[in-house]
């Protein structure tokens, strides 16, 4: 943030109406305002102050060769000042977007920064009180370490013996295998360790996948061929393998494999409309929930519409983006909405596995958040945005329809349009994570935010959730941010 605030001492041949982007870590291109042009009302300039940094003095013109060197930074040859001149008055354009990166959120060209009404009062400055607040709910929303290990202990043991239990039985499912999944294993989990995703994964034989109502995530499955003797063979419906018979099945399989472990406190939930999830319940003496996944494994290509995702070539590289999409992909027996309830023969295509994957490696540095590399605050700020909407979501229930899920997608888009790891340098924290509640605050009111793998399914949709929830989402995030985060000193 140091060399954003030093001045230039390159001749003045810019227009005084056209001002260099202030950015997060000296780099061309800082967090983009979600396309609008001009800083975001209520932002306030970071010409002035930063993080509390009281604004250097001007100071007097230096010799041209004098000038000093910015850290971190790189000042622009002195010939853009001539080519300065002949641009029109306007802000400098961001880096050219990623063709492949979904159109996450658009604005007209007349509105200015992420306010929903004109004449709603400007955010104050991001002051050094407001990034030492930051740095106290990240603190607090630390995992401790000891409370980390006794409820990953308790979950391995009670997975462990549920696959044991699956692979003895003579069953569809006794070929099993686990893979750790969610926020915990992605290392962004928050407050406490009390909530695990774990899936089940099964190898399925060839099977052809049919678009559900062109939705790009929903998917009927057939197999290409019946031999005899096929495991699934009494899920079929016709030819359609349904998600929901074979869920039931699984479901059974579990509670009768829980009811053999007596030494741990275990108990399976009451199954949830629309969740794919087999919920269990550790009491150890706190109460932890394990969220088992059905996942139909498929080794083939993976589908059309998903040609246009995972656009990480920018930022991860294109080689990564291949290599990733050469994994297998999964379908978890979440069925797609039909009128008023669910259609039950439908799968929904999941790519937890990737997503843990970016998470875990998501500097342009391999040395991003390792020892003896540069820390950045990618996942501070997608932490602190996670908090932020579990609390709110305790105190409104408006906001039912919200997951930790949308917060990720958003922060996957943000992370796409600004792949430096100068852009999210850890000093930057409260500047970054001010631009990423802007960009979500777009989300919410162009109602579009794609998925980060399926660029034509919109997670807010109003299919999915209705505008009045959104609204009052958006309102509820901006009186955060306008003043200071009062929530923050709740917890």
């Amino acid at each position: 943030m140091e060399g954003s605030r030093r001045r230039t001492t390159a001749p003045r041949a810019r227009p005084a109406a056209t001002r260099p982007t202030r950015e997060a870590g000296g780099t061309a291109a800082a967090l983009p305002d979600a396309g609008s042009h001009g800083p975001p009302r209520g932002a306030r300039s970071r010409r002035g102050e930063l993080d509390g940094a009281p604004a250097e003095t001007p100071r007097a013109r230096a010799a041209p060769r004098r000038a000093p060197a910015r850290p971190r930074d790189t000042q622009p040859p002195a010939t853009d000042g001539a080519r300065a001149a002949e641009r029109p008055a306007v802000p400098e354009p961001q880096p050219p977007a990623d063709p492949e990166a979904p159109a996450v959120a658009r604005r007209p060209s007349s509105r200015r920064g992420g306010r929903s009404t004109a004449r709603q009062p400007r955010a104050p400055r991001r002051s050094r009180r407001e990034r030492d607040q930051l740095m106290d709910v990240l603190h607090a929303l630390r995992l401790r370490r000891q409370e980390t290990c006794v409820s990953a202990n308790t979950v391995n043991t009670v997975v462990t013996r549920l696959l044991r239990g699956l692979g003895n039985r003579e069953s569809e499912f006794e070929g099993v295998e686990q893979l750790n999944t969610g926020s915990y294993y992605e290392h962004v989990k928050i407050s406490a360790p009390n909530e695990f995703d774990v899936m089940f994964k099964l190898e399925v034989p060839r099977i052809q996948l049919q678009e559900y109502y062109d939705s790009g995530a929903f998917y009927l499955v057939k197999f290409k061929r019946i031999p005899r003797g096929n495991p699934f063979g009494h899920f079929l419906e016709g030819e359609i393998l349904s998600a929901t018979k074979m869920l039931s099945k699984f479901r059974k399989i579990i509670k009768e494999e829980v009811k053999e472990i007596k030494d741990i406190d275990v108990t399976v939930e009451e199954e949830k409309p629309g969740s794919p999830a087999v919920t269990l319940l550790i009491r150890n003496p706190e109460e932890i929930s394990v969220d088992i996944i059905l996942a139909l494994e498929s080794k083939g290509s993976w589908p059309e519409s998903t040609r246009e995702g995972l656009p990480i070539q920018s930022w991860l590289g294109t080689k990564v983006r291949t290599n990733l999409r050469r994994d297998p992909f999964y379908l978890v027996p979440k069925n797609a909405k039909h009128g008023k309830g669910f259609q039950g023969q439908t799968w929904r295509l999941s790519f937890s596995h990737t997503e843990k994957y970016i998470l875990n490696n998501h500097g342009t540095e391999k040395k991003c958040c390792e020892s003896g590399g540069v820390k950045c605050c990618r996942k501070a700020c997608l932490k602190l945005m996670k908090y932020l909407l579990e609390r709110l979501k305790q105190e409104f229930q408006e906001l039912d329809a919200f997951c930790s899920y949308h917060v990720k997608t958003a922060m996957l888009h943000m992370w796409t349009q600004n792949p430096q790891d100068s852009q999210w340098e850890f000093t930057n924290l409260s500047f970054c994570f001010d631009k990423f509640l802007m960009f979500f605050i777009e989300c919410l009111r162009t109602e579009k935010l794609d998925h980060y793998f399926i660029p034509k399914f919109n997670l807010f949709s109003r299919e999915l959730i209705d505008k009045k929830s959104k609204e009052f989402l958006l309102k509820k995030i901006e009186y955060e941010r306008n003043n200071r985060f009062p929530i923050f000193d709740k917890f």
